[in-house]
């Protein structure tokens, strides 16, 4: 075992710390075989099934059977998180890590369509956004609890790309006057490594079968066809992006104006004038009005 990971160990076992069961259970499961050489298994402790299958919805069936809420829920109004990075596929509620995961989103906005005691729900949002891969599914999830419930994205921070994408969904957005929304978009990015391994002395020989099988590896430049090629793929997912904004934002954002934003990121009172978002407001009055305002329906 490494210095370095001698330290982590040290730090985290045999010691008390403060921290979520949840969350220390992951970190055990994440940094077990690191520090071990093996899974680790965590004595009277339900499994968290190190698997990456999202059909069989094991995270929803795991809440029902230890009778967990998929979020925290204030006077019938369910709170659900897009914080940090998003990425596609992780079985976990909330933030960990620094990541939010689709599937965990998807799994609340089910949870909060059929829960009857969920009045609305609000989507609290502060994340750069993350992968393209997952993302227009959660946001049809998110577009399906508006059309049934009342739904308000609250940004706390910022709301771009992808989580941008999913805010949009809600029937209205609150942002803080110096919060930022937008990123109508994507983006790839290539490394090559060919000069450093140059450097070192290294050659990286590539044997592949069909003409396309290496394109984009970071062993060499990248081509101008393949780079042309990755482009016309991300235009087409900018297209779709500014669709299914348009869609979410209704009359206040078409996508013609979705596409004329070029991607850029908007602070709060331009966004609110360009149509990305309905109002500047401090997310605890947010959130308390809405409240209010449910709590009359």
């Amino acid at each position: 075992m490494s210095l370095f990971l001698s330290r982590v160990a040290a730090e985290l076992l045999n010691t008390p710390l403060a921290i979520d069961g949840a969350r220390a259970h992951i970190m055990l499961q994440s940094l077990g075989p690191r520090l071990f050489g093996k899974p680790v298994v965590i004595a009277g402790q339900a499994d968290l099934e190190q698997r990456a299958g999202l059909l069989p919805q094991r995270l929803d069936v795991r809440l029902q059977r230890e009778g967990r809420n998929a979020f925290p829920a204030v006077d019938g109004v369910a709170v659900i998180e897009i914080e940090g990075a998003l990425v596609h596929k992780g079985s976990w509620i909330g933030m960990d890590c620094g990541e939010t995961s689709y599937e965990g989103l998807r799994t609340q906005i089910a949870r909060a369509r059929r829960d009857h005691s969920v009045k609305a729900a609000v989507l609290e949002v502060d994340s750069p956004g993350g992968a393209v891969s997952g993302v227009f599914e959660t946001a049809a999830d998110i577009a399906r609890l508006s059309a049934e419930k009342p739904t308000m994205a609250i940004l706390t921070s910022s709301a771009c790309s992808a989580a941008y994408l999913l805010a949009s969904q809600a029937r209205r957005i609150v942002m803080p006057e110096f919060g930022f929304a937008g990123s109508i978009g994507a983006v790839v990015m290539h490394v090559d490594y060919s000069a450093m391994l140059d450097e070192a002395g290294v050659k990286v020989t590539l044997i592949s079968s069909g003409a396309h099988k290496v394109d984009g590896n970071p062993f060499a430049a990248l081509s101008t066809d393949v780079a042309d090629r990755i482009r016309a793929d991300l235009d087409q997912v900018r297209t779709r992006f500014a669709e299914v904004v348009a869609g979410g934002r209704r009359k206040a954002l078409t996508a013609k104006a979705a596409m004329a934003t070029e991607a850029q990121v908007f602070s709060g009172r331009e966004a609110v004038t360009l149509g990305l978002a309905d109002a500047i407001g401090d997310p605890l009055e947010a959130f308390a009005a809405f409240r209010a305002e449910v709590s009359r329906l």
